[in-house]
């Protein structure tokens, strides 16, 4: 297995400012399988929702937040259970990894010339996945309790746990602070965005060997641990879904969350008006004085499975292409991600990944051994969190487990 592999990341970020369109309406798509492995949030339930119709009775969908733990094992088969895998920068690389999605190169030449060239994803110069929308982290706030302790919008994490103390102090919630801090993938996915917010790097240059148990890595376990003093005493077993709850019961007024999520928390359903009404979107935090946003850049994609027949992926590839045609578009679709097709109107729901764009964030680094590193992550920093450990030595774990895995899949001699 090559070291680093050359892989091409095209995609949303120029086409943000093109609006390129995935032409094509809704057709038939033949009388092969569909079915869908991915995430549960609005946005990719409007896309299987529109594939499925278009691939006729039969289709199925397993939208949900376990779908990194399931899309492998569900697509090692033969025949494979799942038929596409909805992927990001990071989940695609562990399909990649276990050779499970075959590469989209023929299937686009018959049945996707019209997909423009910048929304193809490219590994080792094959086709491997088409991206559909950009997602981001970045801060929501509540302007109504900003405003009640005369405070301006923050822009760093350390204007956060300023706002945060004053709101405590003046009685207005006790945990003002939200975070998808779960323990495992989301912790992780905190982590990497303030270790990238201190300019850190992961690993040595040109090599797969980690290096994060230095200054930047401390200074990120601190500030993770500095807000976490203002997040609900369960933060660690908060994934999106949890957060978002708490946002909708009016118990937080600042949280680092996906453009993805606010969609639902900017509507007025789940919540009372004086949440929704003042619930606001902002660009992405910074920590410390590096200067570099502390958050990174996703795509989000499909893709089509290896072990599958030649009707299954055909079919598979014009469902998956309906389900992001500009035809899903509409005033209740419009604004539940940055879409990446013709017709998409920006809204101020979005405005907080289009100002992650706009503040030269960084992508989600997709090279093959990230995802070992990230597992790591999540395995060990709630003991840190939770003060069974200093922060060096829990980097120290983090180094050992991934050199561990690392070495036992040939990343490392």
């Amino acid at each position: 297995m090559t070291l680093m592999r050359n892989l091409t990341l095209s995609t949303a970020f120029v086409a943000l400012s093109t609006g390129a369109a995935l032409a094509g309406g809704h057709a038939d798509c033949g009388d092969g399988r569909l079915n869908i492995i991915g995430n549960e949030f609005p946005a990719i339930q409007t896309v299987a929702a529109a594939a499925q119709a278009c691939a006729g009775d039969g289709a199925e969908a397993n939208l949900t937040s376990e779908h990194q733990t399931l899309n492998v094992a569900g697509m090692t088969g033969n025949p494979a259970e799942y038929t596409t895998a909805i992927v990001a920068n990071s989940s695609i690389v562990a399909l990649i990894n276990e050779d499970v999605i075959q590469p989209l190169d023929d299937l686009v030449a018959e049945f996707g010339q019209d997909i423009p060239k910048q929304q193809l994803i490219t590994v080792d110069g094959k086709v491997m996945a088409v991206a559909f929308m950009a997602n981001a982290q970045h801060l929501v706030y509540r302007a109504d309790v900003l405003q009640q302790i005369g405070a301006e919008v923050p822009t760093s994490y350390e204007e956060v746990l300023d706002a945060a103390a004053k709101i405590r102090e003046a009685g207005i919630m006790e945990y003002p602070v939200g975070g998808a801090y779960a323990a495992g993938w989301n912790l992780a996915q905190e982590f990497t965005n303030m270790y990238i917010g201190t300019g850190g790097s992961f690993f040595e240059p040109g090599t797969a060997q980690v290096s994060i148990n230095n200054a930047q890595g401390v200074e990120a376990l601190e500030m993770m641990k500095a807000l976490s003093e203002y997040m609900n005493p369960d933060y660690l077993t908060h994934d999106s879904n949890a957060t978002s709850a708490e946002w909708e019961a009016g118990n937080v007024a600042l949280m680092n969350m996906w453009g993805s999520r606010t969609g639902v928390l900017m509507d007025d359903e789940g919540s009372e008006a004086v949440v929704y009404e003042n619930t606001k979107v902002g660009g992405p935090l910074t920590v410390g004085d590096s200067g570099t946003p502390a958050t990174t850049l996703w795509w989000d994609g499909w893709t089509v499975a290896k072990n599958i027949s030649d009707e299954d992926a055909a079919t598979t590839f014009k469902a998956m292409k309906a389900g992001v045609s500009s035809d899903i578009l509409n005033d209740e679709t419009m604004s539940q991600a940055v879409w990446l097709m013709d017709g998409f109107e920006p809204a101020p729901v979005n405005e907080g990944v289009l100002a992650s764009v706009a503040a030269g964030s960084t992508p989600y680094p997709m090279v093959p051994f990230q995802g070992l590193l990230h597992t790591a992550l999540g395995d060990n920093i709630a003991d840190f969190l939770q003060g069974n450990e200093s922060a060096e030595q829990t980097l120290a774990d983090i180094e050992a487990a991934y050199t561990a895995a690392a070495t036992e899949n040939g990343f490392l001699q």
